[in-house]
């Protein structure tokens, strides 16, 4: 099987608060929040997990609290020796728009998200504003239902709750399988001792807890998609 390593790229943030990423926890304290794609370096492919903002501000001084290097989607595939026309595959997460606004500058590139997700983001609920509908309209998307192998050494796995088609990516790598949450959360979803916190913003409560558990159990290696420390770190594994 063969065996990718991880690069996030930051590209996008916000400040929220830690209420957003913790169910009943921390409602109150404000955090930065910062926005990824993930390039998996390894295969043939050139492929991202996710495609973050088109446009943001930064808060001030942001990068030096951080420890990390905000940058615009071009300007990040540039580190990274890519430009968005040379993206063969993006897999998404889920469909809120500051994980996939940049998918229209990748005009090669196949999208992989699951059915329920894409019939969501085509008619979204409006508890949910995070939807843009035509976001997507033009490109090549492709629809998978449940777990799936998307290349070697990559599977979706099925993590509904924060949203109803949500997916988590398994990768591969030299130190065991890696997963980058389907979920928004960061480092205080998962406690030393305990089980693992929900999603604060969420579509189905029940269904967040048990993704996050499940996922949880499955990674040797855990990547919350939101969590500062991935920020500043330029491979995973080290």
């Amino acid at each position: 099987m063969r065996a990718y390593t991880i690069h996030p790229l930051v590209v996008g943030v916000n400040e929220t608060d830690q209420g957003v990423m913790t169910y009943l926890r921390d409602y109150g304290k404000r955090i930065v929040l910062p926005i990824y794609a993930f390039y998996l370096k390894g295969g043939q492919q050139n492929i991202l997990v996710d495609t973050g903002l088109a446009e943001f501000v930064a808060p001030p001084d942001v990068e030096e609290k951080c420890g990390f290097n905000v940058m615009d989607f071009e300007e990040a595939l540039a580190g990274v020796g890519l430009t968005p026309e040379a993206i063969d595959l993006i897999i998404h997460t889920h469909l809120h728009n500051d994980h996939c606004e940049n998918d229209a500058k990748c005009p090669n590139a196949r999208i992989i998200v699951q059915k329920a997700e894409y019939e969501f983001l085509k008619n979204p609920h409006p508890v949910d504003h995070r939807y843009y509908p035509d976001l997507l309209d033009g490109l090549d998307v492709v629809q998978v239902e449940g777990d799936a192998t998307v290349a070697d050494g990559i599977e979706v796995v099925f993590s509904p709750g924060h949203t109803v088609g949500g997916q988590s990516v398994a990768v591969n790598t030299a130190k065991g399988r890696a997963i980058i949450t389907g979920f928004c959360c960061n480092d205080k979803n998962f406690p030393a001792r305990g089980p693992a916190v929900a999603p604060g913003v969420h579509i189905n409560l029940a269904d967040a807890y048990d993704s996050i558990q499940k996922i949880r159990r499955m990674a040797e290696i855990l990547i919350p998609i939101h969590d500062l420390s991935v920020g500043r770190r330029r491979c995973i594994p080290d």
